[in-house]
């Protein structure tokens, strides 16, 4: 159930970050910014980083590294739970 978690977290932050990038928001992680600027399709730039962030929590999973994960889950919820809160008051629909 964590992996899955995270994996669908992972999800909801590039969605969300999708649909900033859609209505004008920069993304506010520097490296992220950066690959944005280089890549000609924001959704490839971001596929490619979580790729490799699910490729970590299988790893931590099946290691036994669960509060790893669980720590990670807590952080990405934090990151969602911000990106829909300054969707909802920024006025930022789909």
């Amino acid at each position: 159930m964590l992996f899955l978690g995270f994996v669908c977290l992972q999800a909801m932050d590039t969605l969300t970050t999708l649909l900033f990038l859609r209505h004008g928001v920069s993304e506010a992680n520097p490296l992220m910014r950066a690959a944005l600027s280089i890549a000609g399709n924001p959704a490839m730039a971001l596929a490619l980083p979580k790729i490799f962030a699910i490729v970590l929590a299988l790893y931590a999973w099946r290691s036994g590294r669960r509060q790893l994960l669980r720590r990670m889950n807590f952080l990405f919820a934090l990151f969602v739970a911000w990106n829909l809160l300054a969707a909802a008051v920024g006025g930022v629909t789909g």
